[in-house]
């Protein structure tokens, strides 16, 4: 039998081509995400331990919990704590750490690094050793600083030019002192570094005094744990933490594979997807071999091979195929890996250097998916085949399904259909997180209902394309015959293409109706003119605001200022803002009093004053951090949105409580509107600073469609896997069609219909399984992002279902294309078929 299965599987090479590619581009998937995120996670976990290969044991700040009245906090590691450090037994050095972010712009003005990427810090004293100076000498003062030498290769810097940076607003412009290198992971991946004198950094990052960390040396002879424990009886450990090295970089190297884990998830799941469509295809593929092999499987019983023997005769091919599949897979997830790896080189998105890593596992994963996904493809073919009766298949008296097995069919696909519409829709009432997994639970029952009803469903929507069908004459007509002749077959592979398509228009109508409702809540609620914040939403320094109100032009601007506070045993971040001008930038509708922030009067959204309690007039008590208390009087109440929420307090009241006070961003109103020149003459005025984005409305939203955009862009790109796969099944399907027909092709030409109008019936018929798929599928998506939206909408009033119908169209021109490419080679066949041959086959 096992002789007998590896014959059949050289005898069917080109059917079984279009298997082997199906599984193979799954596998290709699984696999090349595989070495592609396990290279990245080992590159950046051997980059980054080289960064503690200086540290023995680092002391950081333990974290003080927000307790009764007191707001959380970090306490400070003095000088005075970096001395202990450096008289502990067995300590050799010690070295204070301060960092954060820096921004570093080249000579052509432009951002070096990546934004959140690039980073400054400290040069400890005349000499560092976490930075070995190549060139120039340690940054002394304010007017020095000293770069890494792959930023400054980037930025175009030299020793003894002046540079231009911004570390929370302002330019700074000083001079390169000096050069250095560093093993940092950061500055590997395409990031920038920045060293400052410590009493720079300090007063820069604001950390005047103090530090973010202290690295210890241990001494000659003394271990990181040994040094730890006497710096656990040194220091106040109520106040610090101490770490080794050995722990930082285990620590690391988890929160980099965890990172990479998320990614790992998200791209498996696409292969899982591309996999799922291609079992239709190993299906249809295994059926119809086994149906052209019907004779001969009974052949086999009648001489004596049992059910068990055939069924595994079948499944050895499955096997056999599956293995070659996943061998060429894996060779060609091998090639996706490196591939990524550069492209991310190709557009900026740099990564340490390292070899390719290929695990164990990699090799396992490709081969134990190819293997079972074709096996358990084959499985239901094999066991059809085994239980037809000798006889009747030598007699070919072909099994039809009954009547008994169809009623059953449609009854559990109508149940699972209307189970998977039932759970969706009671997931639109739920709350967000268990709303999320019943609309998950209710996708899978509706698709797997809506896959079971397909051969039912494929009579009347393809009999609704009849009128159209019957402008082509007979080929017309046969066409449609031809595709409803054998429904499960058009069925599975109309699904294939509708999961993809499911997917796409779901996330589309998704992605359009929220950039659709958060333009909405922009124009609704905000009236300023411009929004002036770092373009890494980081803290913006007040000196920024500053500027803004003095430029010529300016009619109001307020900043906005975050700072925690305790409010009835409970963390509440109040927002600061400029009670003169608060009225003219926003737009806010008040339900309760009047939108009046001054002193101590104060406005809160709606929801969190439902939370509380309060009302217009209710009073209130909240404790700074700096320990202070004060009653604030609730002056109204507001209808806040995910854009504008929270507790408005004056920022003349909320200053003084603050150390550091910094700003999330500056709200400008502009006396003539918003121009182009305004834009221009406000960026001008803060020193066409690349750290510091101006944005108006339109750039909100344009900033929010690109993020929508490059999501779908990327899903479309993972989704055209399952569509590539899709078009491999409709492929297969009609050359099994035109094998199946050859006699019946043979006398339509012996009758007198010519070549093209075979070719024409052929590709007829696959246009309208592609648009059958098309149209189950953008059906469903539509669904379910209506359905996805109302849960959204719970949250986001502004929320508003938009379909885009210009996508739609395209997705349906699309699946036509699909019929059309997918016709070419079966067409091509079909028509060259010798008709005497052709009728006299058997």
């Amino acid at each position: 039998m096992f002789r007998t299965a590896l014959r059949n599987v050289l005898a069917h090479k080109a059917r079984l081509l279009m298997t082997v590619l199906a599984v193979m581009l799954g596998v290709a998937f699984v696999s090349g995400t595989l070495v592609f995120t396990n290279t990245v996670s080992d590159a950046f976990q051997n980059s980054s331990a080289k960064g503690f290969d200086g540290v023995d044991v680092a002391v950081t700040p333990r974290h003080q919990a927000s307790k009764g009245d007191q707001v959380g906090h970090n306490p400070e590691l003095t000088d005075a704590l970096l001395q202990k450090a450096a008289t502990t037994p067995g300590a050799r050095s010690a070295t204070g750490v301060v960092g954060g972010f820096t921004a570093l712009a080249g000579k052509d003005g432009k951002l070096v690094g990546s934004g959140w990427q690039s980073s400054g810090g400290n040069y400890w004293g005349t000499k560092d050793p976490r930075y070995q100076l190549v060139s120039g000498h340690a940054p002394h003062g304010a007017d020095e600083i000293a770069l890494d030498s792959k930023t400054a290769q980037r930025a175009g810097y030299k020793v003894g030019d002046k540079a231009r940076l911004s570390v929370d607003g302002p330019i700074l412009t000083p001079r390169v002192s000096g050069i250095f290198t560093t093993d940092d992971g950061n500055v590997s991946a395409g990031g920038s570094l920045t060293l400052f004198d410590t009493p720079t950094a300090q007063t820069l990052f604001g950390k005047k005094g103090t530090y973010d960390e202290i690295d210890v040396k241990a001494a000659p002879g003394t271990s990181q744990g040994a040094l730890k424990s006497a710096l656990d009886k040194t220091l106040p450990t109520q106040l610090v933490e101490t770490t080794t090295g050995k722990k930082l970089a285990q620590d690391q190297a988890k929160q980099i594979a965890e990172g990479m884990s998320g990614l790992t998830k998200v791209l498996l799941v696409f292969a899982g997807i591309s996999l799922f469509v291609g079992l239709f295809i190993i299906a249809n593929t295994f059926t119809m071999l086994v149906a052209q092999r019907t004779k001969e499987l009974a052949l086999l019983r009648a001489v004596g091979a049992s059910r068990s023997q055939v069924t595994r005769s079948v499944l050895t091919e499955a096997v056999v195929v599956g293995a070659i599949a996943a061998i060429a897979g894996l060779a060609a997830g091998v090639g996706i890996g490196a591939g990524l790896r550069s492209l991310l080189g190709t557009i900026g998105a740099e990564l340490p250097d390292g070899p390719l890593v290929i695990t164990p596992g990699t090799v396992v994963a490709a081969l134990v998916v190819g293997i079972v996904v074709t096996a358990l493809a084959a499985w239901l073919p094999s066991r059809r085949a085994a239980k037809i009766p000798p006889m009747a298949a030598m007699n070919s008296i072909h099994a039809k399904a009954t009547t008994k097995s169809l009623v059953l069919r449609n009854t559990l696909g109508a149940l699972f259909a209307g189970a998977g519409v039932a759970v969706v829709l009671a997931g639109r009432t739920m709350s967000t997180d268990s709303g999320q997994v019943a609309m998950g639970l209710g996708a899978v029952l509706l698709i797997i209902g809506v896959f079971v009803l397909t051969p039912l469903l494929s009579r009347p929507l393809i009999a609704a394309a009849a009128p159209v069908l019957r402008l082509f004459g007979i080929s017309g007509k046969l066409a449609r015959q031809n595709s409803v002749r054998n429904p499960r077959r058009t069925a599975a592979t109309a699904s294939a293409l509708m999961i993809g398509l499911t997917l796409i228009t779901g996330m589309t109508v998704m992605a359009g109706s929220l950039q659709k409702s958060i333009d909405k809540m922009a124009s609704d609620s905000i009236s300023a003119d411009y929004v002036v914040s770092m373009s890494t939403q980081g803290p913006l320094s007040p000196k920024v605001a500053e500027k803004i109100a003095a430029v010529d032009g300016v009619a109001a601007s307020s900043p906005l200022r975050n700072a925690p506070s305790r409010i009835d045993g409970r963390t509440e971040y109040l927002t600061g803002v400029d009670s003169r001008s608060i009225g003219e930038l926003t737009n806010l509708k008040t339900d309760q009093g009047t939108f009046t922030v001054s002193g101590t009067r104060v406005v809160v959204d709606k929801d969190r004053a439902k939370d509380y309690g309060w009302t217009a007039g209710s009073h209130l008590t909240v404790h700074y951090a700096d320990g202070k208390a004060q009653k604030l009087t609730i002056a109204g109440v507001y209808e806040g949105n995910a854009m504008t929420r929270g507790i408005m307090i004056d920022n003349r009241t909320l200053t003084p409580h603050l150390t550091t006070p910094s700003d999330m961003q500056v709200m400008v109103k502009m006396k003539d509107g918003a121009s182009a020149a305004a834009k221009d003459h406000l960026e001008k005025a803060l020193g066409s600073n690349p750290a510091i984005a101006v944005q108006d409305k339109k750039d909100i939203s344009d900033g929010v469609a690109k993020f929508f955009t490059f999501m779908l862009n990327m899903l479309y790109g993972l989704l055209g896997m399952a569509v590539v796969i899709a078009v491999l099944g409709v492929v297969n399907t009609l050359a099994m069609s035109v094998f199946e027909r050859s006699q019946e092709i043979g006398m339509l030409r012996a009758i007198g219909l010519e070549r093209r109008g075979v070719k024409r019936m052929v590709r007829l018929e696959s246009l309208v399984i592609s648009l059958f798929g098309g149209v189950l599928g953008i059906g469903l998506g539509v669904f379910f992002g209506w359905a996805a939206g109302a849960l959204i909408g719970t949250q986001m009033p502004t929320y508003q279902l938009v379909l885009p119908w210009d996508r739609i169209a395209l997705f349906l021109v699309l699946a036509a294309l699909v019929g059309v490419l997918a016709a070419l080679w079966p067409a091509r066949r079909a028509a060259r078929l010798d008709m005497l041959t052709a009728i006299k086959a058997e």
